[in-house]
């Protein structure tokens, strides 16, 4: 199945694109998004195939919302407007539909999609099909804020809340979210939960001593149950002194 969303600012449109794609068997409707902000959230959750795109949208058009996506599922644009063609060749969209568009001129659009899907999980190593994006967007003063993923240095958990350390001297990114679910949203990234406190960048760490790590001269505590993972993970052995 080809999971897809699609983002469009008209409630018709929207209602419209949901029933063409529910009529589609190998196309899985995830959810429709009124604005890009919308779309952040889901694909920062969920691993989506396909995206339809509109163009003409407030604060962030469809063009800036690809633009801004480092990993890109399959896109295509759906816009009433023909003069933005060249800037989907450009951006290495799929397919553009120009609105009103038939169910026809859909299909033949997704049919390009499934060759293209197919083609690829046939030569993609499945670790790499698992790999979700690397950045998150997390809800923090009242805004989405775009965390790169490679730039974190460590996570600390609070209660309900955890706070976010791009660097282990910064002020922290605070949002809430449960560590567990950061655990596994980092898992295939190279971050190791060391404590029932803290998750760690393993390529960041400085030193190791005992019951402790380093990290930009900041200690974080390593726990019981989570000494042997980790250092399974940096591919180490426990001193017997230790």
């Amino acid at each position: 199945m080809i999971k897809c969303i699609c983002i469009d600012d008209e409630p018709l449109s929207l209602e419209m694109m949901g029933e063409f794609i529910r009529k589609v068997p190998f196309l899985q409707f995830v959810t429709a998004c009124k604005n890009a902000l919308e779309a952040y959230q889901v694909l920062d959750n969920e691993v989506i195939d396909l995206i339809f795109v509109d163009i003409e949208m407030p604060e962030i058009n469809g063009i800036q919302f690809v633009q801004s996506l480092k990993q890109k599922p399959f896109i295509i644009f759906s816009t009433a407007y023909k003069k933005y063609a060249l800037d989907g060749f450009e951006l290495d969209v799929i397919d553009y539909l120009v609105k009103p568009f038939s169910f026809d001129r859909f299909y033949k659009s997704v049919m390009k999609v499934k060759e293209a899907h197919n083609l690829i999980n046939s030569s993609t190593p499945a670790i790499l099909k698992q790999l979700p994006p690397d950045y998150i967007f997390v809800n923090s003063d009242y805004s989405l804020v775009k965390v790169n993923i490679p730039e974190i240095a460590y996570i600390e958990g609070l209660k309900d809340y955890i706070k976010i350390y791009l660097s282990a001297n910064s002020k922290p990114i605070i949002t809430r979210m449960s560590m567990k679910s950061m655990e596994e949203r980092l898992d295939l990234l190279g971050f190791k939960r060391v404590h029932k406190s803290f998750i760690v960048n393993l390529s960041k760490i400085s030193s190791i001593k005992k019951t402790r790590l380093t990290i930009e001269e900041t200690e974080l505590f390593i726990g019981d149950n989570y000494k042997v993972p980790l250092y399974k993970s940096l591919g180490l052995e426990i001193a017997d002194e230790e």
